[in-house]
């Protein structure tokens, strides 16, 4: 192998083992912080020997035994003599002394109870969200801060500052490495779900800049969504988020035209549209749908519900064949579930579909006073497609326009402006056919 083989094979390793690898590390010396810094230590030190030596059989016990050699240094060297210490020192030396075929096999398990700690401290409510994304990202995804910081548009020394202050964050507020239990499980749960599809809702629409997706962002949420589906296989939630992400990643492809614009829904062609994602996707739902019939929560959380519509979409060979009346009800049940402005405008399109674009503008009119979508772009931009089909082109060329000022994405300004100007014509084409004649009759 080439020196620049073995330096993509590392940085492939690096991205399989890296999360485990800290998992474990934060569990012997309760300092996510501290791990994340050996783990980075054996990187630079397969970085150096690999080239020279080869890559070795197991990458990640050789990772990880790596790093715990620099872990036993690291605690003899700072002298701290507290007993916690000498014990973890010893607990390391043990583990390293006695490691057999057995322990090898462990390492090369992808999933353990290490790894679902790790998740939920990095997802920690007493650090802000940005703050649990950036972590998240570093820690599980395996990213790296100029990664991140090139994804969500934001320099890379606040990517970096948010890091730091979020490891340090834990370390100050002596945020246990520990899986919570109880209610407390539902309620980080919860945000740990969030963290995740912030995560994709990011890479699947991007919120500014000159692209419309960001497909590796999408991949990395998938990523993580699978592994925690695998680390909490009786959490029906977390199969409806991973069916949600699945079904709607199958779309991609088709999301964005030749000259990369978006491609609205009901424009996609849906040839193009992923199979396989979509079949991933509709068995995660099954899995999510009969985990809440036992739990005795159906028809489900937030997640799974929003994957149901997501299938209902993935299931329609045309747009013609898309059951909105399915889509309708299940919007009701999330609206019960889960209040919100977004998911009523969301209604409001479905109701458009099924009985007329008059029924839809209803409930938009009704939800333009709300504070919670002032700035919310979709708002005007769905009011303007439903004024448009109802051919009101002033007011719809208006609301596209507003919509357009709204949003900092570059492609969507664009495809928005787009359908201002085909309003504007359409009035312009009204208006000469309804303007009287100025010549006098003879």
């Amino acid at each position: 192998m080439t020196a620049t083989d073995i330096h993509r094979t590392i940085d492939a390793v690096w991205r399989i083992e890296s999360a485990r690898l800290i998992a474990s590390l934060a569990r012997m010396l309760r300092d996510v912080g501290l791990a994340e810094e050996l783990a980075q230590d054996a990187l630079v030190a397969a970085l150096e020997k690999w080239p020279e030596s080869g890559v070795p059989d197991q990458p990640g016990a050789w990772l990880m035994a790596t790093a715990k050699h620099r872990a036993i240094d690291r605690l003899r060297r700072s002298k701290l003599q507290q007993r916690k210490h000498e014990e973890i020192a010893r607990e390391l030396e043990d583990e390293q002394a006695h490691a057999d075929d057995a322990h090898l096999d462990a390492l090369d398990n992808p999933f353990n109870d290490d790894l679902l700690r790790l998740v939920f401290t990095a997802c920690h409510p007493v650090l802000p969200t940005h703050a649990q994304v950036a972590l998240t990202l570093r820690l599980l995804g395996g990213l790296t801060t100029d990664e991140i910081a090139r994804a969500f548009l934001v320099p890379e020394p606040t990517i970096a500052q948010r890091i730091v202050r979020a490891k340090r964050t834990l370390a100050e507020k002596q945020v246990p490495y520990e899986m919570p239990r109880g209610e407390e499980l539902n309620e980080r749960l919860s945000s740990v779900l969030a963290v995740i599809y912030l995560i994709f809702n990011e890479g699947y629409a991007a919120t500014a800049g000159d692209d419309w997706m960001r497909p590796g962002l999408c991949e990395d949420a998938l990523r993580l969504g699978r592994m925690l589906a695998e680390l909490m296989p009786a959490e029906p939630e977390v199969h409806g988020l991973v069916a949600l992400m699945e079904i709607q990643a199958s779309r991609s492809a088709a999301r964005i035209g030749p000259d990369g614009d978006p491609v609205l829904l009901l424009e996609q062609n849906r040839a193009r549209w992923d199979q396989l994602l979509i079949h991933r996707g509709l068995s995660a739902l099954d899995r999510a749908q009969k985990g809440s019939i036992a739990r005795g929560t159906a028809p489900g959380g937030p997640y799974t519900l929003q994957a149901a519509i997501a299938a209902c979409h993935a299931r329609a060979l045309t747009p013609e064949e898309t059951d909105w009346a399915a889509i309708a009800g299940l919007y009701g049940a999330l609206a019960r579930i889960t209040p919100s402005p977004v998911i009523e405008l969301n209604r409001a399109v479905a109701l458009s579909m099924l009985f007329g674009p008059e029924s839809g503008l209803a409930v938009v009119d009704a939800l333009t006073g709300e504070p919670a979508l002032k700035d919310y772009h979709l708002l005007p931009a769905v009011r303007g497609d439903l004024l448009k089909k109802l051919e009101r082109w002033r007011e719809a060329q208006g609301e596209f326009e507003r919509a357009a000022q709204m949003t900092r994405n570059a492609r969507e300004q664009a495809l928005l402006r787009r359908r201002a100007a085909e309003c504007a014509a359409a009035a312009g084409a009204d208006d000469a056919v309804t303007r009287p004649s100025s010549k006098r009759s003879a």
